[in-house]
């Protein structure tokens, strides 16, 4: 049984496939189009996946969509009267578009699939799951559990912001559920806002800014904001916030509480923006522990899976998996929206096909989560030729050595190797990789390739075997979504002298001994490395272990600020041009930057709208 996933219309559009249960190929629209969070029909990423998988649309016995449009319209329409007449230009402003386009959005999913293929009764076939159930799904049948608590947690779906489901086997039955308007991924959007980032893609930012801050807002918000009860649920007060009436997050009420107007985006960052972000994360954290520890203590079990947009909060993560309410943890790398997709796509076959699930016995049925394109050795040195670059190919032992030996030289080197990832995080299948070792190589990265924020910091990929001996973790981390301290051997302690620094002043003080990919509280975003998964990636890690001891590399995205992850040859070498990494690694093919013509050099610093 062959059944497609599609998510689309809002952000993160994305297209997975299955085979008899199967998670054959999954993909995000933005890495084809080129568009940072594309939200339009993915009909490059279900080409990819179909052709990945050698199969033709009119074998496809079902396609599933992530959410239902219907009873979006329904929230829109009531949130409006509930509050009318306040919010009526914002009304105004979304009904003829809902009208236009979302309202029949089944006939425009319809339309855009014949387009694929004319001869099929799309029709017959397209199914429509809840979007919360989606990320349920995505998050329970992957997982390595028989029987799990699942939370998702986002801004919101349909009508639902968080929910608690039960998996058993092929099973999944949401029981609990909170509604629009009290939600915790709008909450913290509303603080992603006020200070200055992009919704929906900043949000991670304000995460990165926390440990720069002191919680001093954290009362503030919890007495006037959020009412948090002793299981975690919780209700916004709405005085505060404009997003259900509004064309913005916040109102003036909420300025005036927090001593002013919202940050402009890429004006200077102030301590009072790193304290407000160290607060709203606080909070966060406190909700999702008392969340946690709430569904621990009502449904006795011991396993807990994790889906939606507050999934990617791995600060919060990396919390709740020390606080042990569970066995065990398991994170949805897909988090968000496009892996609604996936969910869509296994709600069909298990709920709706009522076809029986396979328990993953290894890490996961995600595989990596490398389930995007790859490309062959011809196909790589045809793009390469195409876009002039000069290269050299390698066999795999000498492709691996000379990358080896570039990290350790401390040049940035550009990493594109297999499938590609699904979900926001380079895995080391796309990825830019440094020396940790290096005191430099942070800011290098950030100011010289990423043309990002040079608060922001980096992850560390670390051999699965050697994690421990690095940072206070014993678990598996393959996902870059869990947060652990370094161990105490490896930190540097400060001086009495730079104790005194505040804010960003901490950037440029080494905490460790791996300094690159060490935050400023002496924590780091670990992705653990297995050979099981990514043999050439572990095979490059332990090589580089070899050569310095170390076995901890920094791993960010292949792309600069702005830019989606490079998705072809051909991006890798235009990224590579257009920025300071020295050497690129495209499968077997070897580039040096001082062999490249440089009239081929770009500038991409400013290439891409700001994200």
């Amino acid at each position: 049984m062959k059944i497609l996933g599609i998510s689309a219309y809002y952000h993160d559009s994305a297209a997975a496939l299955l085979v008899d249960g199967r998670v054959v190929a999954a993909a995000q629209e933005e890495r084809f189009t080129r568009r940072k969070h594309d939200s339009s029909f993915p009909h490059r990423a279900i080409a990819s996946c179909l052709d990945g998988a050698g199969v033709r649309a009119g074998e496809l016995d079902a396609v599933a969509f992530y959410d239902k449009p219907f009873l979006k319209f329904e929230r829109l329409l009531e949130t409006y009267l509930a509050f009318a007449p306040r919010g009526f230009q914002s009304f105004r402003t979304a009904l003829p578009v809902w009208v236009k386009d979302k309202l029949f959005q089944k006939s425009e999913i319809v339309r855009e699939l014949r387009g694929i293929e004319s001869s099929v009764d799309w029709g017959e076939k397209l199914l429509f799951s809840e979007h919360h159930l989606s990320h349920a799904a995505s998050a329970f049948y992957p997982s390595p559990f028989q029987r799990a608590a699942v939370l998702t947690m986002d801004g919101v779906g349909e009508w639902t912001t968080t929910s608690l489901a039960i998996g058993e086997g092929r099973e999944l039955r949401v029981t609990k559920e909170i509604h629009f308007p009290h939600s915790l991924g709008l909450l913290y959007s509303a603080f992603t806002y006020y200070t200055g980032f992009k919704v929906n893609s900043g949000e991670y930012k304000v995460m990165g800014l926390a440990p720069y801050g002191e919680p001093k807002y954290k009362d503030l918000i919890l007495r006037n904001l959020v009412d948090v009860k002793e299981d975690g649920s919780f209700r916004l007060n709405l005085d505060y916030f404009d997003y259900c009436t509004g064309l913005t997050m916040t109102n003036e009420k909420f300025h005036e509480l927090f001593g002013g107007a919202p940050r402009k985006p890429e004006e200077r960052l102030t301590q009072r923006e790193m304290d407000l972000a160290a607060s709203i994360q606080a909070v966060t954290e406190e909700i999702v522990l008392k969340l946690a520890r709430g569904i621990a203590f009502e449904t006795k079990e011991k396993n807990l899976c994790l889906a939606g947009g507050v999934a990617l909060n791995c600060v919060a993560n990396g919390k709740l998996l020390r606080a042990r309410y569970f066995d065990r943890i398991w994170m949805q790398p897909a988090a968000g929206d496009a892996g609604g997709a996936l969910g869509a796509a296994l709600v069909a076959f298990h709920l709706s096909c009522k076809k029986e699930r396979k328990t993953a016995t290894a890490l996961d049925s995600m595989r990596g989560g490398f389930l995007g394109p790859d490309f062959t050795l011809e196909e790589i040195q045809r793009q390469l030729t195409k876009s002039g670059a000069v290269f050299e190919t390698l066999d795999d032992e000498g492709l691996v050595q000379a990358c080896a030996d570039a990290l350790a030289q401390g040049k940035a080197v550009g990493w594109f190797q297999g499938r590609m990832e699904f979900g926001p995080r380079a895995l080391g299948g796309r990825s830019i990789l440094g020396d940790a070792r290096s005191p430099t190589m942070q800011k290098t990265l950030n100011l010289k390739v990423k043309y990002r924020e040079s608060f922001r910091p980096f992850a560390p990929s670390v051999l699965a075997e050697d994690v421990s001996r690095f940072f206070e973790m014993n678990d598996e981390s393959p996902y870059m979504l869990l947060v652990a301290d370094v161990r105490p051997e490896h930190r540097i302690a400060m001086s009495e002298e730079q104790q005194k620094l505040f804010g960003i002043d901490k950037l440029n003080v080494p905490r460790s001994t791996i300094p690159a990919v060490t935050h400023v509280d002496y924590s780091a975003r670990i992705q653990t490395v297995h050979k099981e998964t990514n043999p050439r990636y572990w095979s490059l890690i332990s090589e580089f272990k070899k050569l310095t001891g170390c076995p901890v590399i920094v791993n960010t995205s292949f792309n600069v600020r702005g830019e989606p992850i490079v998705g072809s040859p051909e991006d890798a070498f235009r990224c590579f041009m257009g920025t300071e990494i020295e050497v690129l690694a495209v499968g077997n093919c070897l580039l040096r930057k001082e062999r490249q013509n440089p009239a081929l050099k770009k500038n991409y610093e400013h290439a891409f709208e700001l994200d």
